[in-house]
């Protein structure tokens, strides 16, 4: 199909108000330090949900911004594609939640289940309904309360993690602004590497799993690294190929916030300098499908990305899934 035909209108984030700073793992009796996070990850502080936030409220608030950038009102909204791996509830979805939250009385809503990459899952998506004439005017969102599914006692997984949502509205393009190129790939024989082994239908939540740890995110750390860097240097590749541009004519690339080596190594493939790759992994940690979307606004916010500027995105996430999106802004 000839591109672009979809293009981001508007675009919105929060994160709850409490920071955690890496200091705080080595008070709660974690074998850590603020020095061995910050060296291995990058990462100096999360947010962290509090009793009155849910997946939801957060969702919702970031929605709400987006929708006023883009001067879209919730009656607009055809649909909502909402990108999570930690609803409120498993039934229903989450995106008929935030549905009912901000009023879009007549959008179809349905969920994401792509992990940290489900941003740009869902953004291709909206694109597909856009192509097709089922919808003008799609609201994807991506948001996390990863730190209610992770084992606070796993220095390998609860260091890394942190709760937010982005948002962004997607409309049919104009003054050929939009999206130039999408990939994306999986490969679920590893999923093992990365994945919460209990409190799904094949083995339901029991005591046993809450105190074993397997009702909880488990990682391969080392494993995941080296997939990571491949899948996502292999990504970028893709959709630059696909927009029929090299690396220099990307002005930013907006990666998903993981680990500051893998977004190094990253840029190192693909060929960009440091200088020209948005980064608040220090800020907000790993926020999963929330990663994305928070970076993106921010940078647009702060006015690194001007009029007639070209994004790359590229992330990486349980599954495996991984993907990439050039965008022209």
């Amino acid at each position: 199909m000839k591109r672009p035909i979809a293009m981001i209108a508007g675009t919105g984030h929060t994160v709850p108000r409490r920071v955690m700073t890496n200091d705080e793992f080595a008070a709660m009796g974690i074998d850590t330090s603020d020095a061995w996070i910050r060296e291995r990850t990058g990462i100096r502080a999360r947010h962290v949900a509090g009793k009155d936030d849910t997946l939801t409220s957060l969702a919702a608030d970031a929605a709400r911004q987006a929708m006023e950038a883009a001067g879209a009102s919730a009656g607009e909204i055809d649909v909502i594609v909402m990108a999570t791996v930690s609803p409120d509830h498993l039934l229903p979805s989450a995106a008929v939640e935030v549905q009912a939250a901000l009023g879009a009385s007549r959008a179809a809503a349905f969920d994401v289940d792509a992990a940290c990459t489900g941003w740009i899952y869902g953004t291709t998506v909206a694109e597909g309904l856009i192509a097709t004439g089922t919808a003008e005017t799609v609201l994807v969102i991506g948001a996390e309360v990863l730190t209610r599914i992770m084992d606070w006692k796993d220095r390998n997984t609860c260091v890394l993690f942190g709760d937010g949502a982005g948002a962004t509205i997607v409309k049919r393009a104009s003054k050929g602004r939009g999206i130039l190129s999408t990939y994306m790939r999986s490969d679920g024989t590893l999923a093992e590497l990365l994945w919460r082994p209990a409190g799904g239908g094949a083995t339901p939540a029991t005591p046993e799993s809450l105190a074993d740890g397997t009702f909880w995110i488990r990682m391969q750390g080392r494993e995941v690294f080296k997939h990571a860097v491949r899948s996502m240097a292999d990504a970028c590749d893709r959709a630059l190929d696909a927009a029929r541009l090299s690396s220099d004519a990307i002005d930013l690339v907006i990666p998903h916030q993981a680990n500051i080596r893998i977004i190094e190594a990253t840029a190192k493939h693909a060929n960009v300098s440091m200088d020209k790759v948005y980064v608040n992994v220090d800020r907000y940690g790993n926020t999963s499908a929330g990663s994305i979307p928070i970076a993106l606004d921010e940078a647009l916010r702060a006015g690194k990305i001007g009029e007639g500027a070209t994004v790359l995105f590229v992330g990486f996430g349980a599954g495996f899934t991984w993907g990439s999106m050039v965008v022209r802004f």
